[in-house]
């Protein structure tokens, strides 16, 4: 009766969750969608790939539509077989973003089931951890991926703990593989591989606990083979995904450098410091987990606009020059953020109450949790400082595998996003209901946590000013004192008002438990107390981040390019801010529509007018130049830091004659001209002179000053490729792309000489083969990132494709992987049913 009142119980929960998350996204009812700024930048750079898939059934792991080509591995890829994948679809049946508040819900009180065994409080920290706000702010930003895979961190932490701490060694098997694999097919490396991090806190505790002998060594490694075992095959469903991702990245900005400079040194891999650490935390700036507004929250904060009307009637009233007005505007950032970082979405703000909780949950929640939470949570706020915390970061960049492939390094507080909640469920489990803690102990903690706390807030509300200073370095040099001090003020405002909230939510909840202790407040009363008012909190400040306005019309969220302007767009616009984009690019997507349906040819596009390297516009219409993603091919990446960065007016054309921009985008955004170039190099051409060079270095400086149409610099380490293979000039020669598909190009060429073919298509050394005349030769790189392959005299075709070996490799792992998976939770289910039976028989003897 006891089992099915729970079942009962824990059903009821669930459809409070459901509710939860429909009552936050209301404009799901009516058809509206989220307008994603990175979901919007996806369906441009993903066109020609979606395109291919409609087209033909089939997938293509190449598209040419950014950065003149690159695997569609990190674009949205989908791979045979990959039956984990659709095991996540499935459980994301829900519109978004309910899907991911659900599922944020759901997984956190499994969690808080296995941690407490008690729906109640499972409940409660399940609402908790769903109202972080940085899930809400990366939700409105389109970090899909993101927060997919944060969505099963809770319950893969539910699997590892059934395993060690429940000793639940099936169950907690079947838990952690699944999961394992679900959050691998999330597809967001960085955060799983922040959540190890933390697990690793967890290993080491049990670890310590065992030798202790606190816990029997047996069940240890017996626990951690079983873990293991489960995350192995976790992974294992995901070898397609993992391998394709592990060959391609190595290629990539976060793989080897290939350049020696005064930010690269060659063969070192990574990214440079500075790129990985431009987004940490400050830190002060962490007190945002219990304040949201500390630092002013997002640089763009609802009541920015109004301060800055004020701001301009200021500058009008005071400012009497030019150089005054100049020396004012070095000043500006954003008007609504002040910390660290160069901006930011919003702050990671956990909640009052839940920090507060969280503070209470280090003292009263058993020491099995209470020591590896700690150091994982201190670990990971002091990473997230990163570069305001250079020895700690430096370490870990220098002699930490992988983490040096990482950027913003202020995400990994989502690791206490998860551990406070439960550790403040623990914590208040066992403040209720272990008779161990005496009554004057649970007194004397929360009279000096809760104390400590309020006077904590006390203090910064008084002397807020003083302490916090409320401006950047950059306003104090430039901003005259009546326009710092203005700013102050509003800036004071905005964090008196959400640091007296913490105030009221700190004594509601220290309140609330004390008249417990006083026996003047049922148990339940106070949890629906905590539960409510933290909901109150949390959903507020979400509101600000992720709310009715990040909602549009479904043919607005699906076809984000429009190319007419109408009235009734105009009218969109105006009741939607977040629509003004689409209406300003209008004329742009005309244009470079216009060129696609004009020359239907193969050939790429650079658009100077969006900024060329953060949008997709182009790729949507035709292949681009640009583009938009944080993974691009080194090579690529290169070009751009040399030649795009500075815009020589004669390096850059060849750069661009090179890549085969046969069109140019230039102009406004209201007047944009299309301009051809008839001095594009096409898809490919033959050369015969070659200039071999020794250096990287002089390879990428050599392609902006050579006739690249006649001569192809090639490394010295290639030279070997051309004995016995001449090359001589034939100025009657040529060579005609017949055939394009992303993965598939043919060409047909005829010279009286052999040449040398230079393609327009960006060298990657994995999966791509090329054929001449049905017969397979080795190609070599050219020009720093093109293909090139050596054509006998005569005629011939010539076809490359793209076959990575590792997709179906991967394949038939992640089938194995998956089917092993099958066969050991059916044979464990039933030898645990078979164990029961055994257990019944003996008791009825």
């Amino acid at each position: 009766m006891a089992k099915n009142k729970n079942l009962i119980y824990i059903a009821a929960s669930l459809v409070v969750f459901i509710v939860l998350a429909f009552l936050y996204s209301t404009p799901v009812f009516t058809g509206k969608q989220l307008f994603q700024h990175d979901i919007v930048q996806y369906r441009g750079g993903a066109k020609e790939l979606l395109d291919y898939r409609a087209n033909t059934g089939d997938e293509t792991y190449w598209s040419d539509s950014m950065f003149g080509g690159m695997p569609t591995y990190q674009m949205g890829s989908q791979f045979k077989g990959d039956i984990i994948k659709k095991i996540d679809s499935n459980l994301n049946f829900f519109p978004r973003p309910v899907n991911y508040l659900f599922l944020l819900f759901a997984g956190f009180f499994l969690l808080g089931m296995v941690a407490v065994r008690n729906w109640k409080y499972a409940l409660l920290g399940a609402t908790f951890f769903g109202l972080s706000t940085y899930f809400y702010i990366i939700i409105a930003a389109g970090h899909n991926g993101k927060v997919n895979t944060i969505e099963y961190f809770a319950p893969l932490l539910a699997g590892i703990l059934l395993v060690y701490i429940r000793k639940s060694y099936i169950w907690g098997f079947i838990v952690t593989t699944l999961f394992m694999g679900l959050q691998i097919a999330a597809n967001h490396p960085q955060m799983t591989y922040y959540l190890f991090i933390a697990l690793g806190f967890l290993f080491l505790s049990e670890l310590i606990r065992a030798i202790q002998k606190k816990t029997p060594m047996k069940h240890f490694l017996i626990s951690s083979g079983i873990i293991a075992a489960a995350c192995v095959i976790g992974v294992g469903m995901n070898s397609q995904r993992i391998m394709a991702n592990a060959e391609y990245v190595k290629e990539t900005v976060r793989g080897k450098q290939i350049l020696d400079n005064d930010t690269h040194t060659s063969g070192k891999s990574g990214m440079d410091k500075e790129s990985m650490l431009m987004w940490s935390y400050g830190r002060l700036e962490t007190l945002n987990l219990f304040i949201p507004r500390l630092m002013g929250g997002g640089s763009q904060e609802p009541e920015a606009k109004d301060i800055m009307n004020k701001v301009q009637e200021l500058v009008q009233e005071n400012v009497t020059s030019q150089a005054e007005m100049d020396r004012v505007s070095k000043g500006f950032g954003s008007v609504t953020y002040w910390g660290d970082q160069p901006g930011t979405s919003g702050p990671a703000y956990q909640g009052a109450i839940v920090c507060f909780l969280a503070l209470l949950g280090f003292f009263f929640a058993w020491k099995k949790y209470r020591y590896w939470i700690l150091g994982a949570s201190i670990l990971t706020v002091l990473l997230a400082w990163g570069s305001n915390f250079m020895p700690l970061s430096d370490f870990f960049i220098d002699f930490v595998p992988i983490y040096n492939k990482f950027r913003a390094p202020s995400s990994i507080l989502v690791i206490v996003e998860l551990l406070f909640p439960l550790i403040a469920i623990i914590g208040l489990y066992r403040f209720f209901t272990d008779e161990k803690l005496t009554e004057e102990y649970k007194k004397k903690i929360l009279l000096y946590v809760g104390g400590g706390t309020l006077g904590f807030l006390l203090i910064l509300l008084i002397f807020g000013k003083s302490l916090l200073g409320f401006y950047t370095e950059n306003e104090k040099l430039y901003f005259p004192p009546f326009l710092l001090d203005f700013m102050v003020d509003e800036r004071f405002k905005l964090f008196r008002i959400d640091a007296i909230k913490a105030f009221i939510y700190v004594a509601i909840a220290a309140g609330a438990l004390f008249m417990v202790l006083k026996k003047k407040l049922n148990q339940n009363i106070a949890l629906i107390i905590l539960g409510v008012v933290s909901l109150f909190d949390l959903w507020t400040v979400n509101k600000r981040y992720l709310n009715d306005e990040n909602y549009v019309d479904k043919v607005f969220a699906e076809n984000p390019f429009q190319t007419e302007s109408s009235d009734l767009l105009a009218e969109k616009v105006q009741a939607n801010p977040n629509l003004g984009s689409i209406l300003a690019n209008v004329q742009i997507n005309k244009t470079l529509e216009t060129i696609a349906e004009k020359d239907k040819t193969h050939y790429r596009i650079f658009n100077n007018l969006l900024g060329t390297f953060s949008e997709t516009n182009t790729s949507y219409f035709k292949s681009s130049i640009g583009g938009y993603h944080a993974v691009k091919l080194r090579r690529y990446d290169d070009v751009i830091n040399e030649y795009f960065q500075v815009m020589d007016s004669v390096k850059l054309p060849n750069v661009l004659n090179l890549l085969n921009a046969k069109y140019w985008v230039a102009g406004d955004p209201e007047h944009p001209q299309a301009m051809p170039n008839p001095k594009a190099n096409g898809n490919a051409w033959f050369v015969s002179d070659l200039k071999f060079v020794n250096s990287p270095n002089q390879e990428i400086k050599s392609i902006g000053v050579i006739d690249s149409k006649k001569t192809a610099v090639i490394a010295s380490s290639d030279k070997e490729y051309f004995n016995n293979k001449p090359v001589q000039a034939d100025p009657t020669a040529f060579i005609n792309l017949t055939k394009y598909q992303p993965n598939e190009l043919e060409f047909k060429s005829e010279s009286k000489t052999p040449q040398l073919a230079v393609f327009s298509e960006i060298y990657y050394p994995h999966g791509w083969k090329m054929f001449v005349d049905d017969k397979e030769v080795p190609y070599i790189k050219a020009d720093y990132l093109l293909r090139a392959v050596h054509v006998p005299a005569g005629k011939h075709n010539i076809r490359m494709i793209f076959e990575p070996e590792v997709i179906e490799t991967g394949k038939w792992i992640s089938l194995l992987s998956f089917g092993l998976f099958i066969l050991l939770s059916g044979f464990g289910i039933y030898w645990m049913n078979k164990n029961k039976k055994k257990e019944v028989l003996i008791e009825k003897v």
